[in-house]
């Protein structure tokens, strides 16, 4: 029997192990290692809080070239759906024109968050800007902005876990979890 836990008024289980997102995190740096090896400025990492500080933290440990890390705030979800509308709550405060940014998500799904920050980092003219996500939801993604650092590409379940929460609950969970049917 798989593993599981109850977050407020649901259950979950084990879907993905820690040992396979950590598998996952090493791919993608070795792949960021390799694009990122020579550049003249420190790329940055921006890391979309609160969900993605568990898998920024795991993956710049295994990065090799010099980098440096900020963080934004955004919100757009209540209990477990999204609302559809992006509110930023806390943003780059220097100057990033000339910058190769690397923007740090947990999760992306319908794509309107990812959409509003990419939007938002692109208004200060960077050298580039790219998406690295822990997860990926191909069936529900609506943008044609192209993701290229995928780690895991999902179906469409709510997940918990490693950063994900519901309602507050769970980030701290090694593993990813799903709400169960019960």
């Amino acid at each position: 029997m798989k593993q599981r836990v109850t977050l407020h008024d649901r259950t979950f289980e084990v879907m993905i192990p820690a040992e396979e997102i950590d598998k996952a995190v090493s791919k993608i740096a070795e792949r960021l290692n390799h694009d990122y090896a020579d550049c003249e400025k420190a790329p940055i990492f921006v890391s979309v809080l609160s969900g993605s500080f568990m898998y920024l933290s795991d993956l710049t440990r295994k990065i090799t070239f010099n980098n440096e890390i900020a963080f934004i705030k955004i919100s757009s979800y209540e209990g477990t759906q999204s609302t559809g509308c992006v509110k930023q709550q806390l943003g780059i405060d220097f100057d990033i024109s000339g910058r190769d940014i690397i923007i740090v998500e947990d999760i992306v799904e319908t794509g309107h968050s990812i959409n509003h920050v990419v939007e938002h980092l692109r208004s200060k003219n960077p050298r580039s800007v790219e998406i690295c996500t822990l997860f990926f939801k191909p069936d529900k993604y609506r943008y044609d902005l192209p993701i290229k650092y995928r780690a895991m590409e999902i179906g469409n379940e709510f997940i918990v876990g490693y950063g994900l929460d519901y309602d507050q609950l769970g980030r701290n969970l090694k593993d990813i979890y799903v709400v169960t049917n019960e």
